[in-house]
């Protein structure tokens, strides 16, 4: 095998653009467990054919091989959208949704696979999920008609044996994408309903990924493409993170949470590798929102590290989100900083974090909001949300969340030695916040300086008409 795959290579070498040849070779590295290698030429083959099944289902295989269960699900269900009635794709789906214990989907996968490619089979598979052996191919001239996409086969007599486990086995920790880079696809589940107030920063949003992804065309008329850049900036805690994983839930769209720890490492270029791979990540799963928590720290400004390997760092983020190296359209790069100041001032450049929006703490409208949300599913007896709104001026979300704790905690006690839920009252809550100081008062005497002596540019100008300061 090892010299039919020497020569494969050397075949791909003379012949660099033969896509089967690329295909071939991707195909034969799968068979000798070498995942990035078979990724590549792959990934070569798309360059080449951007819509080609054989690649496409070939990275899925590799993702699924390799372990990297998140992002072959991700692959599958797109390839599954634009190609229905292809049974491989949604095979794999079925083992996919079986390693995850989701044991009816992965029946209904597997008969859907079945129903549109009758020759598509896996005994193994139908062995695991205990299921009939599929029927006999029909006679010449019957009908085989595939269901509607998505659909699953409705098998009247096949019911599920005695020794079906309906529970779903233990996952594990969630899969990443691959060990070196641990990045994880989410698809979050909650949405602006869920975030008190903001409504504000809200509609912003709406108007830079919502709407032109609603009315796509429309704004293409207008110049507008699908994507961009926003910087959410503010105190600690106002919600900044829940409004980024908010939106993508209201869109339905990939979320690529990044931390520092997944882009910088300590040799020299591998972290711009790094951040050239999330990119492109979410370049293959558009529409994908590309959330970048403390983005600061890789945002830095240069000015203060004229000699030090962060600015290519830097520089390799201003390039990925120009757009420069692959096109963006249909990514939103979200930022969230605590401190704005540190950012670079050329990642406020238009087509970067062409919209910067302040994050204040929650107004009483707000508040109330909150508090109402957080106290569902407590013992929360004849809750004044309002009431305690008023006298928790300038708490942030997480403020707001310790007031919980802290009269939770009270009642949790007094619970334990009746051995009864203890309501908590608003009373409670009230005294609990009495308690406590705004954690937002600290950072606002930090940005008070910069909006009054850093401000020529108009940057801090919220921040200043939040405190009521004139200038």
């Amino acid at each position: 095998m090892s010299a039919q795959l020497d020569a494969l290579r050397q075949a791909v070498s003379f012949s660099p653009d033969n896509v089967p040849l690329l295909l071939l070779l991707g195909e034969a590295c799968l068979d000798q467990f070498l995942f990035e290698e078979a990724k590549q030429n792959f990934q070569r083959a798309l360059t080449h054919d951007a819509h080609h099944l054989g690649a496409q289902l070939g990275l899925a295989r590799a993702s699924y091989q390799e372990g990297n269960l998140s992002e072959a699900v991700v692959r599958a269900e797109a390839i599954a959208a634009a190609h229905p009635q292809n049974g491989s794709v949604w095979r794999l789906l079925s083992r996919l949704a079986f390693i995850e214990g989701h044991l009816e989907e992965a029946r209904d996968h597997y008969r859907q696979a079945r129903k549109v490619e009758p020759g598509v089979r896996d005994e193994g598979l139908e062995k695991d999920l205990a299921v009939k052996p599929p029927p006999a191919l029909p006679p010449a001239g019957e009908s085989n008609r595939p269901l509607p996409a998505g659909a699953a086969e409705a098998d009247d007599d096949d019911s599920d044996p005695p020794s079906y486990d309906p529970e779903p086995k233990d996952k594990g920790p969630a899969p990443v994408l691959n060990p070196d880079l641990p990045v994880e696809f989410e698809r979050p589940t909650v949405k602006f309903a869920d975030v008190g107030g903001m409504s504000a920063v809200k509609e912003e949003i709406r108007m830079k990924i919502i709407y032109p992804l609603q009315n796509a065309e429309l704004f293409r008329q207008y110049g507008k493409k699908t994507g961009g850049g926003v910087l959410l900036y503010g105190p600690p805690g106002c919600g900044k993170t829940l409004l980024s994983r908010a939106t993508a839930g209201e869109i339905k769209a990939t979320f690529l949470s990044i931390g520092i720890h997944q882009v910088l490492d300590m040799w020299l270029g591998n972290s711009e590798k790094n951040l050239h791979k999330i990119f492109e990540l979410a370049r293959q799963n558009t529409p994908t929102i590309l959330f970048f928590d403390e983005v600061d720290a890789l945002a830095s400004d240069r000015g203060s590290m004229k000699h030090s390997a962060g600015r290519n760092v830097i520089n390799q983020f201003l390039a990925e989100m120009d757009g420069a190296i692959g096109t963006n359209e249909g990514i939103l790069v979200l930022g969230a900083t605590n401190a704005p100041w540190q950012v670079d001032p050329a990642f406020r450049r238009p087509g970067r974090f062409d919209r910067v929006l302040f994050v204040p703490p929650p107004d009483e409208d707000a508040r109330a909001s909150i508090i109402e949300i957080m106290a569902q599913g407590k013992p929360v007896h004849k809750l004044d949300a309002r009431a305690l709104a008023r006298r928790t001026k300038d708490f942030s979300g997480a403020d707001l969340k310790a007031v919980f704790d802290v009269a939770s905690e009270e009642k949790l006690a007094i619970a334990m030695r009746e051995n009864r839920v203890v309501p908590i009252t608003t009373d409670d809550l009230v005294r609990a916040a009495k308690s406590m100081q705004p954690s937002t008062k600290a950072w606002f005497e930090s940005a008070k300086n910069y909006a009054l002596y850093a401000n020529q540019s108009g940057f801090y100008n919220d921040v200043l008409a939040f405190l009521g300061i004139k200038k």
